[in-house]
């Protein structure tokens, strides 16, 4: 008999802990400067392990030299700005309304500067404070997008010396470590059930 009552007593403390719970769309959202901070970590962890440990490598070991027309020449690879571009444009074929893309005040290529007045007082807040994110909301069509940008730092000799001897390079003395320009992250602000 005490089997038979300790076995009821289970399922029902077991339900009742499902039921507290509630379901996933009528708990509290993530703050979007949360969801951002996540999806720079990830961004800036894959794009900093293609430099070092890609890129760096097989520079040193004389191996496939990252170049900007890496498409049309052989044996090549991407540079990291093309790498994050192509991974960006990639992510967004998958349908997410999540953007990402680098920008800077100095950029190489003329397509990679600031888009107006917004993000380039976000480029020099975070050059000025790098360790946090300047953050806004901006509307696209009918759509409003949380938007970030974070410090994006000169994280190899490599990124350096790129940008410093680059014809194009409007800024020609970059230091490791220093903070080349930004990396711009946008999520949409809706109702979950609008995706």
């Amino acid at each position: 008999m005490r089997w038979i009552v300790s076995l009821t007593v289970v399922p029902v403390i077991v339900i009742s802990s499902f039921t507290i719970t509630g379901r996933a769309a009528d708990l509290p959202g993530i703050p979007p400067e949360t969801v951002t901070d996540y999806i720079h970590a990830i961004i800036e962890a894959h794009r900093t392990f293609y430099t070092i440990h890609v890129v760096d490598r097989m520079q040193k070991q004389g191996g496939a030299p990252a170049i900007e027309n890496w498409r049309a020449e052989k044996k090549t690879l991407p540079l990291p700005a093309q790498f994050l571009a192509e991974a960006s444009d990639l992510s967004s074929k998958t349908g997410t309304k999540v953007r990402y893309r680098l920008i800077s005040l100095w950029p190489i290529n003329p397509l990679n500067g600031p888009d107006g007045e917004l993000e380039k007082r976000g480029l020099e807040a975070v050059r000025e404070h790098p360790e946090r994110s300047a953050t806004s909301t901006v509307k696209v069509g009918d759509q409003t997008y949380f938007k970030a940008i974070y410090a994006d730092h000169a994280v190899s000799q490599a990124c350096v010396s790129c940008h410093n001897t680059h014809p194009r390079s409007p800024k020609k003395d970059f230091k490791l470590d220093e903070v080349m320009g930004g990396l711009v992250i946008e999520i949409p602000l809706a109702n979950s059930r609008d995706f």
